[in-house]
């Protein structure tokens, strides 16, 4: 099976929900509330406003996750958003599959 074959299959399984307050906890030791915060704007834009933007697109789970491991620039403003490299995929995922369900 090509790998693109794989990942289309593993995105469209099932995902079990993910328990809110495990995945503020693990925001909360990733430190990625030194610059988010759930409602407000800090340095970087609230989990909420992060969450508006995506919402409803079928790719938002695997641009998140690649932007929180990797970091990201210009999408908020002019501050860019550094690397997590110390971040497993599983955990990025995580993180963008919890910010998305905050309301």
């Amino acid at each position: 099976m090509s790998r693109l074959a794989l990942i289309l299959t593993a995105l469209s399984l099932p995902l079990a929900p993910v328990p809110a307050s495990a995945s503020l906890e693990l925001a909360r030791s990733k430190i990625c509330l030194g610059c988010h915060a759930i409602d407000k704007s800090q340095i970087g834009p609230s989990f909420k406003a992060v969450a508006q933007r995506y919402a409803g697109q079928p790719d938002a789970v695997v641009k998140l996750a690649g932007k929180i491991q990797n970091g990201g620039k210009g999408v908020w403003g002019a501050v860019p958003m550094p690397a997590n490299p110390k971040l497993t995929a599983d955990e990025a995922r995580r993180l963008a599959e919890w910010v998305l369900t905050v309301k």
